[in-house]
C-alpha cells in the first residue's frame, strides 16, 4: 500500500509540474514542431580505394571497416581498425560506400587510453577527385551549400554522426600527432524518402536500362523535404530544373505531393511582378509543370488553388512582346548554361517558350471554365507565332522551335543530329530527345541516350551530372578511381559558369530526361485527359522488345512490345480498372 502511494504521489507531481510548464513545452509545441519525412539507413563502406600507409604502422585492419556491424561501440571490442599517428605521419583512408548518397557519417570509437576526443578530417566527395582535394586551388572544390571538408571530434568510447551532402566517398585523416584510436565503424548515414518505385522500363538493350533507373535514383535521391536540384548544391528549388524532375516523378512515382509543396513555395516566395528564381523562363516553366501535372493527374481543385497567380503571370508576360510580336522579356534571360552567352538562341528559345506558355495558359483556362481568358491567351500564343527568329543553329533552341512549331521538326532535327552528342546539356538533353521523337526520329534518340548519358555510365557515375561534354571524355579517367598523372580529372579539370571543378554537382535532377522519354516514347505511354486516358503508341526503334510499367490515377498499368518476323510490334496491355486506354 505503501508503494502504491509512493507511485501515484510521483504521477500526480509530474502531471502538476508539466502543467505548469510554459506552452512551448507543452502539447501545443509537440503539435507545432516539424517532422521530417526522410528515412535514414546505414551503409557500410564497399571498398578502400587508397589509404596512406600500407606497412601496417600507421593504419592497422583496416579490412574491419568494410564488415556489416551494428555500429554500437562496446568496451570489450577487439582487433578494431586503427588509426596511429605520429609527428611526421597522420594517417589517411579513402572510403567507397558503391554509389552515391545523400546524407553523412557515423563514427564508432573503441576504448583507448586517452579520453580525450579524437580529431578527425573529414572529406566528402561525389568523385574520387573531390574526396582527395583542398578546398579553393585551380580544381575548385569548396564548402558552398554543403559542408563537405571539415574537422570533427570523435568522443572516447562513443559515436558520432555529422554531415548532410551528396557523396560516394569519405576521406578521413588524423588530425593530431601521437593519437592511437581503435575505430569501430565509418558508416555512410544515407538519409532518403522511402517510396517504392512503381514505374519501370525493362528492354534487351541492358545500357538503356540502366540509364532509366539511373535518372529515376538521380530524381530520387533530390526529393528531400523539398523537391531540390542537386543534393550537394545548390540544394534548393530551382523551378526551371523541376521541369524534367516533375516529368520523372510522374513517371516513376506518379502523383507524389512533393511537387505541389515545391511548386506553392517557388510562388509563395516571388510574389509578382518577381521572376521566380530571377529567371523569366524559369516562370514560364512553372506555368507548364502545372500544366503537365493537370494532364497527368487531373487534379482541378488544385488547379483552381493556382488560377489568380496564372492569370496575374500570363498577364505580366503578355507585357514584354513588341510591335513585331516578339518577346522582349527582362530579368535574367536564361535557358541553360551553354547558351547563356548567345543572345540570339536565347530569345528563339524564349520566343518558343511564350508561345508553349501561352498555348498551355489558354488550355488551362479552358479546363477551369474560363472562356473569356481562354480566348485571350490563344490570342496572344497566335500573335507570338507570327514571329519566326531566325538563329536555330544551337540545339537547345532549335529542339524549343520545333516544339513549339517555330519550324519544323524534321528540319530542327538536322541541327539536333549535328556532330552527334556534341554542345549537349544534361538539362535541355530532355528537349532535345522531345524535338527527335517529334521528328520521328527514335533511333537517333535512342542512340543520342547511349552515348550521351552512357558517356556518363561510363565514367562510373552512378546518378546524372549537372553538365557533361563528351569531348571531355579524352583522356580523363573515372571518377571513382584514383586519376593517373598522364589523365585528366573529368570532375575537377573541367566546367564552366557555375559549376567549374569540383563545384560541378554530379546528381542533379534536371538530367533525368530519359527515363521519362523511355517510357513515354519507347513503352509509348501518352497520358491525357487530365489523367482518364492513355493512348499507347509504341516506337521501338532499334529495340527487339519493351516492357514496363507506369504510375497513373486509377493504379498501374503495364505493357510490353516485341517484334515479330515482319517487322511489326505485338503489343499486351494490363491496365487498371476504370482507365481508358486506345491504341
Amino acid at each position: 500500500m505503501k508503494k502504491i502511494s509512493i507511485i501515484l504521489c510521483l504521477l500526480i507531481f509530474v502531471n502538476y509540474t508539466y502543467a505548469q510548464l510554459p506552452p512551448v513545452f507543452g502539447p501545443e509545441y509537440v503539435r507545432a514542431a516539424s517532422t521530417s519525412e526522410m528515412v535514414k539507413t546505414y551503409l557500410t563502406p564497399q571498398r578502400i580505394i587508397w589509404q596512406s600507409d600500407e606497412s601496417g604502422k600507421s593504419i592497422l585492419n583496416s579490412e574491419r571497416l568494410l564488415e556489416k556491424g551494428n555500429g554500437q561501440v562496446a568496451v570489450n571490442d577487439e582487433n578494431l581498425f586503427r588509426f596511429v599517428s605520429t609527428t611526421d605521419e597522420k594517417p589517411g583512408i579513402l572510403l567507397d560506400y558503391g554509389k552515391e548518397i545523400h546524407g553523412g557519417v557515423k563514427i564508432s570509437m573503441g576504448i583507448r587510453e586517452s579520453k580525450t576526443p579524437l580529431k578527425l578530417r573529414l572529406r566528402f566527395g561525389e568523385s574520387v577527385g573531390e574526396a582527395m582535394s583542398e578546398i579553393g586551388g585551380k580544381q575548385n572544390a569548396t564548402n558552398e551549400h554543403s559542408l563537405r571538408d571539415f574537422i570533427i571530434e570523435v568522443p572516447w568510447l562513443g559515436i558520432v554522426e555529422v554531415g548532410e551532402t551528396g557523396f560516394r566517398f569519405l576521406r578521413v585523416d588524423v588530425v593530431e600527432a601521437n593519437e592511437d584510436a581503435p575505430i569501430k565503424s565509418i558508416d555512410a548515414a544515407f538519409v532518403y524518402r522511402d517510396i517504392p518505385y512503381l514505374g519501370s522500363f525493362e528492354s534487351n538493350d541492358e545500357r538503356l536500362n540502366q540509364i532509366w533507373l539511373t535518372g529515376a535514383y538521380t530524381v530520387h535521391l533530390n526529393m528531400q523535404n523539398y523537391l531540390w536540384d542537386g543534393i550537394k548544391r545548390d540544394r534548393l528549388v530551382w523551378v526551371g530544373d523541376m521541369h524534367p524532375e516533375v516529368m520523372t516523378i510522374n513517371t516513376v512515382f506518379g502523383n507524389h505531393e512533393i511537387v505541389a509543396k515545391s511548386l506553392d513555395l517557388a510562388r509563395d516566395q516571388h510574389p509578382l511582378p518577381q521572376w521566380m528564381n530571377g529567371i523569366s523562363s524559369y516562370s514560364m516553366w512553372w506555368l507548364l509543370i502545372h500544366k503537365n501535372m493537370y494532364d497527368y493527374h487531373g487534379n482541378l481543385a488544385y488547379l483552381k488553388e493556382q488560377e489568380f497567380y496564372m492569370i496575374g503571370l500570363l498577364d505580366q508576360l503578355s507585357t514584354f512582346i513588341d510591335k513585331d510580336n516578339k518577346e522582349v522579356l527582362n530579368g535574367n534571360r536564361f535557358l541553360d548554361w551553354p547558351t547563356s552567352e548567345k543572345p540570339r538562341a536565347i530569345h528563339a528559345g524564349l520566343q518558343a517558350m511564350m508561345v508553349m506558355t501561352f498555348e498551355a495558359g489558354a488550355e488551362m483556362m479552358q479546363v477551369l471554365g474560363n472562356g473569356a481568358f481562354q480566348k485571350k491567351y490563344q490570342k496572344v500564343a497566335d500573335k507570338l507565332k507570327k514571329h519566326k527568329p531566325k538563329d536555330n543553329t544551337t540545339k537547345q533552341a532549335a529542339a524549343l522551335m520545333a516544339l513549339a512549331d517555330l519550324q519544323d521538326a524534321k528540319k530542327a532535327n538536322e541541327v539536333l543530329t549535328k556532330d552527334g552528342v556534341q554542345r549537349m546539356s544534361t538539362f535541355y538533353g530532355y528537349y532535345i530527345l522531345e524535338a527527335m521523337a517529334k521528328a520521328n526520329d527514335y533511333e537517333g534518340a535512342l542512340r543520342v541516350i547511349r552515348d550521351y548519358w552512357g558517356g556518363m555510365l561510363n565514367l562510373g557515375a552512378t546518378t546524372f551530372w549537372e553538365d557533361f561534354d563528351v569531348l571531355d571524355i579524352t583522356n580523363s579517367g573515372r571518377i571513382d578511381e584514383l586519376v593517373a598523372p598522364t589523365n585528366y580529372d573529368i570532375h575537377g579539370d573541367f566546367g564552366e559558369y557555375c559549376y567549374v571543378g569540383y563545384r560541378h554537382s554530379l546528381c542533379h535532377g534536371w538530367a533525368s530526361g530519359p527515363t521519362s522519354w523511355l517510357s513515354q516514347h519507347v513503352l509509348g505511354i501518352n497520358v491525357m485527359d487530365g489523367g482518364n486516358k492513355v493512348k499507347i503508341e509504341p516506337n521501338l526503334g532499334d529495340l527487339k522488345w519493351a516492357k514496363g510499367s507506369f504510375p497513373t490515377k486509377y493504379g498501374i498499368l503495364k505493357v510490353s512490345h516485341k517484334k515479330v518476323a515482319n517487322g511489326n510490334v505485338e503489343t499486351v496491355i494490363d491496365a487498371p480498372v476504370g482507365l481508358n486506354v486506345i491504341q
